[in-house]
């Protein structure tokens, strides 16, 4: 029964039934696969003899494994080579469309199914990706799943899943300047913790959502997977419709106008019924930047990583941890923390607008010496937007490499890679231990405009002080 929230209509309309396990069947609208979790999926279909089922309502690229430099095939990676050509083969064998290289369309995954049009409210999607949820900032349901899933959508369409809870976040008020949307979302996490969302969807909302531009809130929901909620989303309005419009694959004409009237429909009812609500102020959120190994140690820019006395209880046996593995010390500002390389790009922060934010700091500036700092454009459009504004030129001269689209040094699965106990400022998802390539490498997650401000420091540094 529908308790009037977005998520409720979306699973709803979405339920084909419930399974004896007492899971719902809930149907996919659209399937997002790259190269790393759908080789084993096509080959367990084969196995079992089974085809895709609806090859059109999936949309294949490539983006893990991509060298960001030197894309010329065969790729030097010779494990690389193979994934994409098992991909390439899969979707010329079921009729699945697929944006390689070079086709003007390739890029990270969950930024070219938005570029294209192809994410639409009340959609559900499925990708074998966690940061799937950033898709939820039109309004949709969209779910990361692991390989074994991955091959349920491909053979039935469909995903066995319990029904989440749905926690309403609402933040109100301006965001002051040198703040951005990736600032806001790790604050959140911060406060709710990495498991405050378990067993959730968030549901954002609130003044400060409503003023945000789509890829900010691209930025909020992709981070939602961080905070332990399942999904994040927010309710479709002119914003929304706006970004979509004339895109490849949204509606047209008469079709567009019947489209926006249910994606109206679909918003949460003024009186819908919620089983958590959260508010922040959003005036008093400052710079974020994280200090440990996980997304939600993170403090103000001008705070100083807390002391195990600080923090709850439940926290201090991982922050032990982390100022082992950090080197950073109980009391130490974060401020003046030495940086060898600054990466901007991922699905979290490797949109134009992104790019743009750091290229007003790197503009008539120069990159530390001894630091390493290259932008990954999110995908082929991106970059080819970015060169029309001039932005490739603004960072070359600042000292910036410029670079092909990819994911890169976020999950590292690819030639960019920290070396041993290198410290990067990072505009990526996660700070996991190892996450960026190296065994020992560190990570500090900020947004674009603060790793741009790293690079020409070298040091983890203030934003508004060079704005």
């Amino acid at each position: 029964m529908s308790k009037g929230t977005l998520f409720d209509k979306v699973w709803d309309f979405h339920s084909v039934g419930t399974l004896p396990s007492g899971l719902t069947q809930l149907f996919i609208g659209l399937h997002l696969i790259h190269e790393v979790t759908s080789p084993q999926a096509f080959a367990m279909l084969k196995e079992r003899g089974l085809k895709v089922l609806f090859p059109q309502r999936t949309v294949a690229t490539v983006d893990h494994i991509v060298p960001t430099e030197n894309q010329a095939r065969p790729f030097v990676d010779s494990m690389a080579e193979e994934m994409i050509q098992a991909l390439e083969k899969s979707c010329q064998e079921n009729d699945i469309i697929f944006y390689n290289i070079g086709s003007g369309n390739q890029g990270i995954v969950h930024v070219i199914a938005p570029e294209l049009g192809l994410t639409q409210p009340g959609m559900t999607i499925a990708c074998g990706d966690s940061h799937t949820s950033s898709h939820g900032a039109f309004g949709a349901i969209a779910f990361g799943i692991g390989t074994s899933q991955v091959r349920d959508v491909l053979a039935s369409q469909t995903l066995a899943l319990s029904k989440l809870k749905v926690r309403k976040i609402e933040v109100n008020g301006n965001l002051k300047p040198g703040v951005y949307a990736k600032d806001l979302i790790l604050h959140i996490i911060r406060t709710l913790g990495v498991k405050g969302g378990v067993g959730y969807a968030y549901e954002f909302a609130g003044t400060t959502f409503a003023q945000m531009n789509m890829e900010e809130r691209m930025t909020i929901c992709n981070m939602a997977i961080e905070g332990g909620a399942r999904c994040g989303y927010l309710n479709p309005d002119h914003i929304t419709y706006d970004y979509l419009k004339n895109r490849d694959f949204a509606p047209k004409n008469a079709d567009w106008e019947q489209a926006v009237t249910w994606w109206e429909s679909l918003r949460s009812d003024t009186d819908a019924e919620y089983d958590d609500v959260v508010v922040f102020n959003g005036e008093y959120i400052p710079p974020t930047v994280t200090w440990g190994i996980t997304p939600g140690q993170g403090i103000g820019v001008d705070q100083k990583v807390p002391t195990a006395e600080e923090l709850l209880e439940e926290d201090r046996f991982v922050a032990e941890e982390a100022y082992r593995y950090m080197d950073l010390h109980p009391g130490q500002p974060i401020q003046g923390t030495k940086i060898d390389v600054c990466f901007i790009g991922s699905c979290t922060n490797g949109r134009i607008s992104d790019l743009r934010e750091a290229a007003k700091i790197a503009q008539g500036r120069k990159v530390a010496e001894g630091v390493k700092a290259f932008v990954v454009p999110g995908s082929e459009r991106v970059k080819k937007e970015a060169e029309a504004e001039g932005l490739d030129k603004i960072f070359l001269a600042a000292g910036f490499e410029w670079r092909e689209p990819g994911c890169s040094m976020c999950l590292a699965m690819n030639p960019d890679k920290l070396q041993g106990r290198q410290i990067s400022a990072s505009s990526s998802n996660r700070n996991f231990k190892g996450r960026q390539g190296s065994a020992s490498g560190r990570t500090l997650l900020m947004s674009p405009a603060m790793v741009a401000t790293a690079a020409i420091k070298g040091e983890v540094s203030d934003v508004r002080e060079l704005l």
